[in-house]
Parts: C-alpha cells; structure tokens; sequence
C-alpha cells in the first residue's frame, strides 16, 4: 500500500513539473502568429463576437413572434368558501340551507393564440432585429480592424524596442573596443591619461541607456502579451524584422475605398433603417389588431382518470383591439424616432470628414517617414565612416578621444533615427490600411 502510495506522488510529481516545464517553454512569434492570437484571444475582440451571436438571438425572437403562442395551465384549488343559499319550507314555515359548489378542485387550461393583423409592428420588428444583427456584425468587423492594427502595432513596436537594444548594445562594444585601444597607447605613452578617463565615462554612460532599452524590449513584450490574452510569465521571442516595402497610395483611391469599406460607416446606416423602423412601430400604435384566440378546459372534482369523472368545453375568440386616445404617445415616439434619424444624418457627416482626415493624415505620415528613412539610410553609412576615420586618426594622433566620443554618439542616433523612421513608415502603412477599412486579408 505504501509502495502504491509513493507511485502516485511521483506520478503527480511529473504531472506537476511537466506541467510547470511546458507552461515555461519559450514561444516565438512572427506577426502573422501575432494577428492571428490576436484575432483568436483577445478578450474585448471575443466580446464583439458575443455580441453578434446575441444579435442574430435576437433576430429569432422577433421572428418567434409571427408563430401562435400555445400555453397550457393546471390548477389545484386547496381550500374555497362555497356558497349557500336559504329556502323557506312551505309547509313548516322553516328555512332550509342549501350548499352550492361551483368551484372545480382540478381544472386544466390550453390558450392558443395567434396573430392575424398588427399593424405591421411585426414586420417592422423583425426588421429592426435583422438590421441590428448586420451592425452588430460591422462592429465585430470593426473590432478586427482595430485588433489587426493593434497587433500590427505592438509588434512592430517589439521590434523597434529590440533594435535598439542591438543599438546599444552596438556603442558599448564600439567605446569598450576604444577604450581598450586607448589602454593599450597609455601603457606606451602614445595617450594621456585623460584620454583614458574620457574613454571609461564614456563606457559608463552607455550602459545605463542599454539597461534601459533592455528593459523597455520587456515591457513592450508585455504589452504585446496582455494584447494576446498570453500570460505575463510566459518566456517570448519576437522573430521578424521592421523592412521597408515601396508603397505610393493614391489618395483618391484610398478615401474611396474608405467610405466604401469603413465598417463604421455601413453601421450607421444600417442604424438609420433600424430607426425608420422604429418610426414604423411608432405609427403601428394607432392602428387595430386582430388575432385568433382559443382555449380548451376541463376540470373535476377529484384527481382521478375514470370515464366521467371530468367535465370539458372550448371557445374560439376573434379578438379585436382597437386603440382610441393614448394620449399622444404615438404621436411623441415618431418625433423621437425622427429625430434620431436626423442625428445620425449628422453623425454620418462628421464620420466622412473624420475618414478622410484619417486617410489624409496616414499617407502624410508615410511620406514622411519615407523621406526621413531615405535620408537617415545615408546618415548611418557616413557615421560609420566618420566613426572609422576618428578611431584611424586617433590611434595615429591626430584626433582626440572627444573626437572618437562624437564620433560615436553621432553613429548611435544615426542608428536610432534610421530605426525609428522605418518604424514610423511600417506602422503608417498598418494606419493606413485600418484607415481604408482593410483588415487581414486585403
């Protein structure tokens, strides 16, 4: 029994350390990995979608409206006060006291009842329904635009963050390298000691700006993961790099394939035809209906199945409403329903005008960073050169370590600016398309 017991706990043992081994496996990922965990596990994505299945529920309840609605009802009476009544005796002048139970102890109801005319309130309502469901769906796709370029986003900022650790990284080994040079001169008499000193501040100053990008990598690592719906304790690496890919938009183009795609835009129309039906429903308070009403009893004094023991009737009813006054109520709701419609009339307007700032403002920001990574392409091949020539001069005398220093540091932001052009231009191309309405798949 004890050996059986000791298999077990080092059974659940392995269970346990297997389990916690995989859940710290390191996972990589491209973006295209990343869009689509995004597209699968993001929380306030998945919400959208909820949303859309409690839509088309809704699209079938208002059409169960159209079927006849069949109830069945049973009744127990557990105590009743019966009616008596008084006759007088007419040959002994007495009265006489007569008990009547009209109450049945066990009664069984089945109601139908069915529609035949409303006015067009059911009509009206399941239209209003499957409306609601075509902009609850635009806004799941919405979502996904939003999500996609979120994804785009955070992992593009990844690889910023990583490139400049590697830039950091860069300008340590380059002044360490120097200030190794510069040692080895001292110790021959060919640099001052304050060369020396110049050189190791330099190296001191430079790690604390690499601590630092290191640590921004794990914070964007962060956010991409909370992006993701990953857990925060998961190891992970980012595989990809930030290229440059010619793109010359054409803007007209761009804002017609906006107000032709932008989710947004179809969901105000559909909610403009879910107001005139609600303009619809309003009016259908003033107008009669008619539907078709049925009911089926029986009932007994005491619960038994015999021949006889229950009694039964049934009555088919046309039912007729027809609405008076209502105190204007009708007339109110068609006002706010107008209304409504008037607003997103005006809504629509400023829409359009923010789609095409938005257009606007994503392919200015793709010139511009294409103008700057073109330009800080050739800045980083001339700092090196410039950074070349310093360290050439200085091992032969003719430059000082503040030269090489500059040198150096003018080859870092050269790096950084390069970097950070070419994240600006990818992630105006992501702006760009989520501007346009385009999602994954283009």
């Amino acid at each position: 029994m004890k050996k059986a017991k000791s298999i077990i706990l080092v059974l659940l043992m392995c269970l346990i350390v297997g389990r916690f081994s995989f859940s710290q496996e390191r996972m990589t990922l491209t973006l295209e990995d990343t869009i689509s965990l995004a597209l699968s596990q993001n929380p306030y994505h998945l919400a959208s979608g909820e949303r859309v299945v409690a839509a088309k529920a809704m699209v079938r309840e208002a059409a169960a409206n159209f079927f006849p609605a069949l109830n069945a009802q049973g009744l127990h009476t557990l105590d009743e006060k019966v009616f008596s009544l008084e006759f007088p005796d007419p040959l002994t002048g007495k009265s006489q006291r007569v008990t009547l139970d009209f109450t049945r102890d066990y009664q069984f109801t089945f109601s139908l009842s069915l529609p035949l005319f409303t006015g067009g309130r059911l009509v009206s309502g399941f239209k209003q329904a499957k409306y609601n469901l075509l902009s609850t769906e635009e806004g799941a796709r919405q979502s996904e635009h939003a999500t996609v370029f979120n994804a785009k986003t955070a992992f593009y900022g990844c690889l910023l963050a990583k490139e400049f650790v590697k830039v950091a990284e860069e300008a340590v080994e380059v002044a360490e390298k120097h200030l190794k040079n510069v040692k080895s001169l001292y110790e021959v008499g060919m640099a001052s000691k304050f060369d020396m000193l110049r050189s190791e501040v330099q190296v001191a100053n430079l790690k604390p700006q690499l601590i630092k990008a290191r640590n921004n990598l794990e914070i964007n690592k962060l956010g991409l993961k909370t992006l993701l719906g990953i857990d925060l304790s998961q190891p992970l690496d980012i595989k990809g790099e930030l290229i440059y890919e010619e793109s010359e938009p054409d803007l007209e183009d761009c804002l017609a394939k906006a107000l032709r795609n932008r989710p947004e835009v179809s969901r105000l129309n559909y909610q403009k035809k879910m107001a005139e039906q609600t303009v619809k429903l309003a009016r259908a308070a003033d107008f009669p209906t008619v539907a078709i009403s049925g009911t089926y009893n029986f009932w007994a004094d005491k619960l038994s199945f015999k021949k006889d023991t229950w009694q039964s009737f049934y009555a088919v009813n046309l039912v007729l409403n027809v609405p008076i006054f209502n105190g204007f109520s009708a007339s109110a709701r068609v006002a706010q329903s107008k209304a409504a419609i008037r607003e997103l009339e005006f809504t629509r307007k400023g829409l359009e005008e923010m789609v095409d700032f938005e257009v606007r403002q994503a392919i200015l920001n793709l010139k511009e960073a294409k103008e700057s990574l073109l330009s800080q392409e050739k800045n980083v091949e001339q700092a090196q050169e410039s950074l070349r020539i310093a360290e050439l001069n200085f091992s032969e005398g003719l430059a000082t370590t503040l030269d090489v220093s500059s040198a150096q540091a003018a080859l870092s932001q050269a790096k950084t600016n390069y970097t950070q052009a070419l994240f600006d231009y990818v992630v105006s191309l992501a702006q760009l398309d989520k501007a346009m309405g385009v999602g994954e798949n283009k």
